[in-house]
This record gives C-alpha cells, sequence and structure tokens, in this order.
C-alpha cells in the first residue's frame, strides 16, 4: 500500500472540535483490536502488519492528535487527552470490548487505558494488551539528541530547523543497523509527519517525557496489576528502549509475557512485521 492509498482510507470524527483521521479494517465480526502509534509517527505504522492482525481482528487505529492526518492545534497536547482521543473513538465506533497493540508514545496511552479501567467504571472493555518498545519505565528511557532538545528551553528551535534530513539521521538511529528503512521509506514517514505543519509542533509532542515522570508509579502500578494479561515484545537493539527496557520489564512484571527479537531497534512492527504480527496473534488468542 502506498501513502496515497492510505490517506484514500483515513475517516474522521470530530474531537472536541478537532477532526482526528482514523481507519478501520474490513473484518468486522471479529473481535476489535485498538492499535496506538508512537511519536513522531502515526498509524501509518501499522501498514507492515496491518493486513495480517486484520485476518483475524477487526482494527481500529487513529492518528492522534497532532500527528499524521489528525488535527494539529498549536497547544493542549498531554498522554491523558490523548487517551480521551481513543476513548472518544470507541465510543463513537459503538465499540465496548476489545484487545490493544500499543507503540513508544503509544504505551503511556496504553498504560492510562489499563489504570481508568481498573480505578473506576468504564464504557469500554479492555481485555488483553501487548506493548511494543517505549518508555514504559521513565528510568530506562533513553532520549535521542533531537527529544533532549525538544524538552529543553529551547525546544522551539527544533520547530524552526526541522527538515527532511535532520529527521531522516535521528530516526534512522533508532533502527537495527540491518533493518534501517530506506530513503523512500524515510520519505513516507515524513509526509506524514510534515503534514498541514507537524514538525513544527513536534516538540510540544515531547510532553509525554514529563507525563511519564509525574504518572510514573500510577502507571506502573496498572502494569503489575495486570500481568495476566499483558506482554512485551522488544526490539533488542533499540538504543531508546531496547534490551535495557526488556530487562527492566521482567524485573518490574515477572508474571507478564515477552518476547525479544535480537536482531531489530525501536519500530519492531516496521521491522520485523511477520515476527510480531505471528507473536501478538499467538498472545491474543491464549
Amino acid at each position: 500500500m502506498d501513502t496515497q492509498d492510505w490517506r484514500a482510507k483515513a475517516k474522521y470524527f470530530d474531537f472536541q472540535g478537532n477532526q482526528i483521521a482514523y481507519w478501520t479494517g474490513e473484518n468486522t465480526n471479529a473481535k476489535p483490536l485498538l492499535l496506538v502509534h508512537g511519536f513522531p509517527t502515526c498509524a501509518w505504522d501499522w501498514v507492515p502488519v496491518w493486513d495480517t492482525l486484520g485476518a483475524q481482528y477487526h482494527l481500529i487505529a487513529c492518528d492522534m492528535l497532532g500527528f499524521g492526518l489528525s488535527d494539529k492545534p498549536r497547544s493542549g497536547y498531554s498522554i491523558h487527552r490523548q487517551t480521551d482521543v481513543q476513548e472518544a473513538m470507541l465510543e463513537y465506533l459503538g465499540v465496548t470490548k476489545f484487545d490493544a497493540l500499543v507503540h513508544d508514545y503509544g504505551v503511556s496511552v496504553g498504560q492510562e487505558l489499563l489504570a481508568r479501567q481498573q480505578e473506576g467504571p468504564s464504557a469500554s472493555d479492555l481485555g488483553q494488551m501487548v506493548f511494543l518498545n517505549g518508555g514504559i519505565f521513565p528510568d530506562q528511557h533513553r532520549p535521542v539528541l533531537m527529544q533532549k532538545v525538544g524538552v529543553s528551553p529551547f525546544g522551539f528551535l527544533l520547530g524552526l530547523v526541522n527538515n527532511r534530513n535532520l529527521f531522516g539521521k535521528s530516526f534512522s538511529q533508532v533502527f537495527g543497523p540491518q533493518t534501517k528503512p530506506s530513503e523512500r521509506e524515510l520519505d513516507q514517514f515524513w509526509e506524514f509527519i510534515a503534514h498541514n505543519g507537524g514538525h513544527r509542533i513536534m516538540h510540544k509532542l515531547l510532553h509525554y517525557i514529563a507525563d511519564r515522570r509525574k504518572h510514573e508509579a500510577r502507571w506502573e502500578a496498572a502494569l503489575v496489576r495486570t500481568q495476566d494479561k499483558i506482554g512485551l515484545i522488544n526490539g533488542a537493539l533499540d538504543p531508546v528502549s531496547g534490551k535495557h527496557a526488556y530487562d527492566k520489564w521482567r524485573e518490574v512484571v515477572p508474571t507478564a509475557r515477552h518476547h525479544l527479537i535480537e536482531t531489530v531497534g525501536h519500530y519492531p512492527q516496521v521491522e520485523a512485521p511477520d515476527e510480531v504480527a505471528a507473536k501478538a496473534l499467538e498472545w491474543l488468542a491464549s
């Protein structure tokens, strides 16, 4: 699938006056599987596993606020609000029971969803959740230079100087040495990042790093209480949240499922789509 085909399949719903782009699979009689993307990309990340997962699940994915084809306001970004986006989409679609597959920025959204499910009555019923590489444990998160600049007092400069070449160099660093994106793939990622000036607000989206520190205890407790229904598929060579984060997972949630892919980095669903889809489906079916 190329980016024009993906754009053509987008649907939209209103969230607090903002248009949110979303996609659904064709297997409408199957159980819903919510896919939550990472930073700085969007739901396009799921295309490599879309067909395989969609053969057994009814897929649901959106570009979160400030990402991809969704609206990109100048302010108002937090993990809690992005979780509200996911819940609003599920309500809009009439989805009550679902499983989830979450990545990077999306792992924090996933942890917030788990916490909300445990803390009170909810209109939806979250089943199993599979995590991919991300800052699940803030003390294990090792940000790249672009992220460090983005959260500094000079973060606004990132929006001023960011371009395709700078993005490509920084982004490629988080992939495995044998699975780096091609120039065409980098162009595709950048197409959605830069849509409607999104590359100018990347420093504002980085607020999630502060959110992780603030809510660390609550989000980690949510994992501990749900070890029977969560799992982590981790790309070991990821410099941001690779094997060191996987080791922390095994320490904090020792009875939760875990699977290490030794040869890939931060985007396992892009770098090893067949292995990720197979393992996720295996766990979700158990």
